[in-house]
């Protein structure tokens, strides 16, 4: 991973405290910060399967569903169901202890159903403008962030930024860019 020549500085996601990323690609001031944040994105993972797999068993023609079901389908907590219960903003039947079932159907006009984790949909294309007065030249961007052109070539590569040349100038979309160096001294 190659170390930027410039200073960006950045706040830590998971203690935000204020570091000097030594790479671009640096969301957090240490090691231990990132295993943190590693184990919280899997934790996520494992409960969205988890939440889809109830959704999955959900009968579609079923009108009263219990509180874990509602819980997985719709993402909203189940404090909040069960004052939701207890308001009467919801009809609700009691089969007894723990069984307490809530009607799907006034959920729905109430709540929007939970995405799926895992879905992929298809990336969105991203529009640019690439005329010359919406974009910056190689020479410009290595002059205004104290970089090589060759690191400048290598970070465009990478993460896939459009290019247009034009004669002897390459542009690139200044939006693009300065979300790519945020933080970075000028």
């Amino acid at each position: 991973m190659p170390v930027a020549k410039f200073e960006i500085k950045r706040k830590c996601q998971i203690c935000g405290q204020e570091y000097i990323a030594k790479t671009i690609e640096s969301w957090y001031c240490s090691k231990r910060c990132s295993n943190i944040a590693y184990k919280r994105r899997k934790d996520e993972e494992k409960r969205n399967l988890r939440l889809d797999e109830i959704v999955r068993n959900i009968p579609d023609n079923k009108d009263y569903i219990k509180v874990s079901e509602a819980y997985a389908l719709f993402g909203i907590s189940i404090d909040t169901l069960y004052r939701l219960i207890h308001k009467g903003a919801i009809s609700h039947i009691n089969l007894g202890v723990n069984q307490i079932r809530v009607n799907k159907e006034e959920l729905l006009k109430l709540y929007p159903l939970r995405r799926k984790a895992l879905t992929k949909s298809k990336p969105v294309a991203k529009l640019y403008s690439l005329e010359p007065e919406d974009c910056y030249t190689i020479g410009e961007i290595a002059e205004k962030y104290h970089l090589n052109d060759s690191t400048v070539y290598l970070h465009i590569r990478k993460y896939s930024i459009p290019t247009r040349q034009i004669g002897n100038f390459v542009y690139v979309p200044k939006k693009e860019i300065d979300e790519l160096y945020k933080g970075a001294k000028k």
